[in-house]
Protein backbone atom coordinates (compact mmCIF):
# COMPACT_ATOMS: atom_id res chain seq x y z
CA UNK A 1 0.00 0.00 0.00
CA UNK A 2 1.35 3.21 -0.89
CA UNK A 3 2.48 5.62 1.62
CA UNK A 4 -0.68 8.63 2.01
CA UNK A 5 0.22 11.86 0.33
CA UNK A 6 -1.43 13.89 3.11
CA UNK A 7 1.84 13.69 4.75
CA UNK A 8 3.12 16.91 6.61
CA UNK A 9 5.68 18.28 4.11
CA UNK A 10 3.53 18.01 1.25
CA UNK A 11 0.99 20.99 0.67
CA UNK A 12 -1.72 20.55 -1.96
CA UNK A 13 -4.92 21.80 -3.20
CA UNK A 14 -7.84 20.35 -3.96
CA UNK A 15 -9.27 20.68 -7.18
CA UNK A 16 -12.76 18.36 -8.32
CA UNK A 17 -12.11 16.10 -5.61
CA UNK A 18 -8.24 15.61 -5.94
CA UNK A 19 -4.94 16.54 -3.93
CA UNK A 20 -3.02 18.59 -6.59
CA UNK A 21 0.79 19.27 -4.55
CA UNK A 22 1.75 22.64 -4.74
CA UNK A 23 5.55 21.86 -4.19
CA UNK A 24 7.51 23.36 -7.13
CA UNK A 25 10.17 21.41 -8.88
CA UNK A 26 13.30 21.22 -6.28
CA UNK A 27 10.23 20.47 -3.77
CA UNK A 28 9.49 18.01 -5.65
CA UNK A 29 12.73 16.11 -6.33
CA UNK A 30 13.65 16.36 -3.00
CA UNK A 31 10.54 14.60 -1.59
CA UNK A 32 11.48 12.07 -4.85
CA UNK A 33 14.92 11.77 -3.31
CA UNK A 34 13.09 10.91 0.27
CA UNK A 35 10.71 8.08 -1.18
CA UNK A 36 13.73 6.48 -3.11
CA UNK A 37 15.62 6.56 0.28
CA UNK A 38 12.45 5.13 1.99
CA UNK A 39 11.80 1.96 -0.28
CA UNK A 40 8.06 2.77 -0.02
CA UNK A 41 6.64 1.88 -3.33
CA UNK A 42 4.84 5.18 -4.49
CA UNK A 43 2.78 5.84 -7.63
CA UNK A 44 3.49 9.60 -8.60
CA UNK A 45 1.02 11.37 -11.29
CA UNK A 46 1.65 14.45 -13.18
CA UNK A 47 -2.19 15.59 -13.83
CA UNK A 48 -3.35 17.87 -16.44
CA UNK A 49 -7.09 19.22 -16.70
CA UNK A 50 -8.04 16.28 -18.92
CA UNK A 51 -7.06 13.64 -16.41
CA UNK A 52 -9.30 15.42 -14.17
CA UNK A 53 -12.28 15.51 -16.62
CA UNK A 54 -11.76 11.65 -17.09
CA UNK A 55 -11.89 11.20 -13.10
CA UNK A 56 -15.37 13.02 -12.64
CA UNK A 57 -16.46 10.80 -15.30
CA UNK A 58 -14.72 7.38 -14.17
CA UNK A 59 -14.86 6.31 -10.69
CA UNK A 60 -12.05 3.93 -11.66
CA UNK A 61 -9.68 5.94 -12.44
CA UNK A 62 -10.69 8.46 -9.45
CA UNK A 63 -10.08 5.61 -7.78
CA UNK A 64 -6.33 5.25 -9.16
CA UNK A 65 -5.88 9.05 -8.51
CA UNK A 66 -6.44 8.55 -5.25
CA UNK A 67 -4.21 6.12 -4.71
CA UNK A 68 -1.35 8.03 -5.72
CA UNK A 69 1.11 9.44 -3.68
CA UNK A 70 1.55 12.75 -5.50
CA UNK A 71 -0.15 13.98 -8.49
CA UNK A 72 1.58 17.39 -9.44
CA UNK A 73 0.31 19.97 -11.97
CA UNK A 74 1.43 19.25 -15.71
CA UNK A 75 -1.12 22.09 -17.50
CA UNK A 76 -1.68 25.52 -17.51
CA UNK A 77 -5.06 24.51 -16.61
CA UNK A 78 -4.30 23.13 -13.64
CA UNK A 79 -1.98 26.44 -12.50
CA UNK A 80 -5.39 28.40 -13.71
CA UNK A 81 -8.03 26.91 -11.39
CA UNK A 82 -5.20 26.54 -8.52
CA UNK A 83 -5.36 30.66 -9.20
CA UNK A 84 -9.05 30.74 -9.24
CA UNK A 85 -8.52 29.03 -5.63
CA UNK A 86 -6.12 31.83 -4.53
CA UNK A 87 -3.17 30.08 -5.02
CA UNK A 88 -1.22 32.87 -6.09
CA UNK A 89 2.16 31.53 -7.66
CA UNK A 90 1.47 27.18 -8.73
CA UNK A 91 4.16 25.71 -9.53
CA UNK A 92 3.91 23.42 -12.96
CA UNK A 93 5.63 20.10 -12.41
CA UNK A 94 5.44 18.09 -15.50
CA UNK A 95 6.32 14.28 -16.58
CA UNK A 96 8.91 15.16 -19.11
CA UNK A 97 10.67 17.82 -16.99
CA UNK A 98 10.89 15.05 -14.40
CA UNK A 99 12.32 12.91 -16.71
CA UNK A 100 15.00 14.85 -18.04
CA UNK A 101 16.08 16.12 -14.13
CA UNK A 102 15.80 12.81 -12.54
CA UNK A 103 17.63 11.49 -15.46
CA UNK A 104 20.23 14.11 -15.09
CA UNK A 105 20.28 13.66 -10.97
CA UNK A 106 20.92 10.01 -11.99
CA UNK A 107 24.30 10.75 -13.83
CA UNK A 108 25.27 12.22 -11.02
CA UNK A 109 24.22 9.75 -8.12
CA UNK A 110 24.11 6.93 -9.70
CA UNK A 111 20.11 6.82 -9.13
CA UNK A 112 18.78 3.39 -11.08
CA UNK A 113 16.00 4.37 -14.01
CA UNK A 114 14.19 2.37 -16.17
CA UNK A 115 12.21 3.69 -19.48
CA UNK A 116 8.89 1.75 -19.94
CA UNK A 117 6.39 2.41 -22.63
CA UNK A 118 5.81 4.07 -25.99
CA UNK A 119 6.04 1.76 -29.29
CA UNK A 120 8.80 -0.47 -30.00
CA UNK A 121 11.90 1.27 -30.07
CA UNK A 122 11.72 4.44 -28.73
CA UNK A 123 12.30 3.95 -25.07
CA UNK A 124 15.94 2.07 -26.64
CA UNK A 125 15.99 5.50 -28.57
CA UNK A 126 15.35 7.72 -25.91
CA UNK A 127 17.51 6.31 -23.22
CA UNK A 128 20.26 5.71 -25.55
CA UNK A 129 19.81 10.07 -26.65
CA UNK A 130 19.70 10.69 -22.80
CA UNK A 131 22.99 8.79 -22.26
CA UNK A 132 24.87 11.20 -24.59
CA UNK A 133 23.16 14.68 -23.30
CA UNK A 134 23.93 13.54 -19.66
CA UNK A 135 26.92 10.87 -19.83
CA UNK A 136 27.36 8.33 -16.45
CA UNK A 137 23.31 8.59 -16.24
CA UNK A 138 22.32 4.95 -14.85
CA UNK A 139 19.17 3.91 -17.12
CA UNK A 140 19.72 0.21 -16.33
CA UNK A 141 16.71 -0.56 -18.88
CA UNK A 142 13.96 -0.56 -21.46
CA UNK A 143 10.90 -1.76 -22.80
CA UNK A 144 8.00 -1.18 -24.97
CA UNK A 145 4.43 -0.12 -24.14
CA UNK A 146 2.96 -2.16 -26.54
CA UNK A 147 1.81 -5.26 -24.57
CA UNK A 148 -1.59 -6.71 -23.51
CA UNK A 149 -2.85 -6.10 -19.78
CA UNK A 150 -2.51 -10.19 -19.63
CA UNK A 151 1.50 -9.72 -20.06
CA UNK A 152 1.60 -6.70 -17.45
CA UNK A 153 2.93 -9.49 -14.95
CA UNK A 154 5.57 -11.47 -17.15
CA UNK A 155 7.22 -7.26 -18.42
CA UNK A 156 6.92 -6.80 -14.18
CA UNK A 157 9.07 -9.21 -13.31
CA UNK A 158 11.66 -8.28 -16.42
CA UNK A 159 11.88 -4.62 -14.90
CA UNK A 160 11.90 -6.20 -11.37
CA UNK A 161 15.26 -7.89 -12.70
CA UNK A 162 16.69 -4.80 -12.85
CA UNK A 163 15.81 -2.92 -9.24
CA UNK A 164 15.39 0.31 -10.59
CA UNK A 165 15.14 2.94 -7.64
CA UNK A 166 12.35 4.75 -10.19
CA UNK A 167 9.98 3.93 -12.97
CA UNK A 168 8.80 5.99 -16.04
CA UNK A 169 5.68 4.09 -17.68
CA UNK A 170 4.64 6.12 -20.72
CA UNK A 171 1.76 4.43 -22.00
CA UNK A 172 -0.93 7.15 -21.96
CA UNK A 173 -4.05 7.68 -18.73
CA UNK A 174 -4.99 5.20 -17.42
CA UNK A 175 -3.65 2.56 -18.61
CA UNK A 176 0.27 3.72 -17.67
CA UNK A 177 -1.01 4.45 -13.76
CA UNK A 178 -3.36 1.08 -13.94
CA UNK A 179 -0.17 -0.51 -14.51
CA UNK A 180 1.59 0.86 -12.13
CA UNK A 181 -0.94 -0.11 -9.43
CA UNK A 182 -1.43 -3.77 -10.59
CA UNK A 183 2.66 -4.58 -10.62
CA UNK A 184 3.58 -2.08 -7.78
CA UNK A 185 4.45 -4.93 -5.49
CA UNK A 186 6.20 -7.28 -8.18
CA UNK A 187 8.16 -4.53 -8.99
CA UNK A 188 9.24 -2.87 -5.23
CA UNK A 189 10.26 0.72 -7.53
CA UNK A 190 10.11 3.30 -4.45
CA UNK A 191 9.07 5.92 -7.06
CA UNK A 192 6.47 4.96 -10.63
CA UNK A 193 5.52 7.33 -12.49
CA UNK A 194 3.35 8.01 -15.43
CA UNK A 195 5.00 10.46 -18.27
CA UNK A 196 2.91 9.91 -21.50
CA UNK A 197 4.93 10.92 -24.22
CA UNK A 198 8.25 12.08 -22.79
CA UNK A 199 9.99 8.92 -24.25
CA UNK A 200 8.61 9.96 -27.82
CA UNK A 201 9.66 13.62 -27.03
CA UNK A 202 13.34 12.63 -25.27
CA UNK A 203 13.62 10.44 -28.79
CA UNK A 204 13.06 12.85 -31.23
CA UNK A 205 10.16 10.93 -32.46
CA UNK A 206 8.04 14.14 -31.44
CA UNK A 207 9.04 17.82 -31.21
CA UNK A 208 8.58 19.39 -27.82
CA UNK A 209 7.46 22.86 -28.19
CA UNK A 210 9.53 25.80 -28.70
CA UNK A 211 10.72 27.94 -25.53
CA UNK A 212 8.65 30.58 -26.32
CA UNK A 213 5.52 28.32 -26.10
CA UNK A 214 6.37 26.60 -23.13
CA UNK A 215 7.31 29.89 -21.67
CA UNK A 216 3.68 30.83 -22.53
CA UNK A 217 2.14 27.74 -21.49
CA UNK A 218 0.86 26.98 -24.50
CA UNK A 219 2.78 23.45 -25.69
CA UNK A 220 -0.87 21.98 -25.46
CA UNK A 221 -1.55 23.85 -29.07
CA UNK A 222 1.62 22.88 -30.53
CA UNK A 223 1.36 19.38 -29.97
CA UNK A 224 -2.41 20.02 -31.52
CA UNK A 225 -0.67 21.23 -34.25
CA UNK A 226 1.72 18.74 -34.65
CA UNK A 227 -0.70 15.80 -33.80
CA UNK A 228 -4.31 16.86 -34.69
CA UNK A 229 -5.91 13.18 -32.97
CA UNK A 230 -4.99 15.02 -29.75
CA UNK A 231 -8.38 17.35 -30.34
CA UNK A 232 -10.76 14.69 -28.21
CA UNK A 233 -8.41 15.47 -25.41
CA UNK A 234 -8.42 19.06 -26.39
CA UNK A 235 -12.18 19.35 -26.28
CA UNK A 236 -12.28 18.37 -22.69
CA UNK A 237 -10.67 21.52 -21.55
CA UNK A 238 -13.92 23.69 -21.74
CA UNK A 239 -15.65 21.17 -19.54
CA UNK A 240 -13.30 21.48 -16.79
CA UNK A 241 -13.07 25.07 -17.30
CA UNK A 242 -16.93 25.14 -16.62
CA UNK A 243 -16.50 22.84 -13.50
CA UNK A 244 -13.94 24.94 -12.02
CA UNK A 245 -16.28 28.18 -12.98
CA UNK A 246 -19.20 26.82 -11.31
CA UNK A 247 -17.19 26.42 -8.30
CA UNK A 248 -16.80 22.44 -8.20
CA UNK A 249 -13.32 22.91 -7.37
Amino acid sequence: MVQDRSEPHVNTANLLGIPISLMDMNATLDWIAARVESRVPSLVITADATALVIAQETPKFMDVLREASLITADSVGILWALRKKGIASPHKVSGVDLVAKLTEISSQTGLRIYYMGSSPGVAEMAAEKMRLRFPGCNIVGTHHGYFPADSDDIVAQEIAAAKPDILFVAMGMPRQEEFILKTMTTIQAPVAMGVGGSFDVFSGKTKRAPILFQKLHMEWLWRLALNPTKIAKVKKLPQFAWMVIRGKV
